[in-house]
């Protein structure tokens, strides 16, 4: 259930930040068990977040194991591990290079 609500959160914030370009069920979680992305996105969707999500809400996470994870579902998308646990905050993992490109933006 904890990472149901973490997929939830993810899938919310994406809608709302992009609320004027995607509709509702552009952006859907993965049911449970589902092997694969954990954030499902449309083609429209995926053409302004071209990431793949893996989402962990785990009070003890293998770093490591979860990006490998994250890297093997990410087909041709970079890989994004979201991870966090109780009382904390959530947290973002992605590849130096995307990292460097995403704050290079003009």
């Amino acid at each position: 259930a904890k990472g149901r609500r973490l997929q939830n959160k993810i899938r919310d914030l994406l809608l709302e930040h992009f609320s004027n370009k995607l509709e509702p069920d552009d952006i859907k979680v993965a049911i449970m068990g589902e092997s694969g992305e954990d954030i499902k996105l449309s083609p429209a969707a995926r053409k302004l977040i071209p990431y793949s999500f893996e989402c962990k809400n785990q009070e003890k996470l293998s770093i490591w194991s979860s990006l490998e994870q994250a890297a093997e579902n990410s087909g041709d998308y970079p890989p994004v591990l979201i991870f966090k646990r109780n009382r904390s905050k959530t947290y973002v993992t992605i590849e130096l290079e995307e990292f460097i490109k995403l704050i290079n933006v003009k």
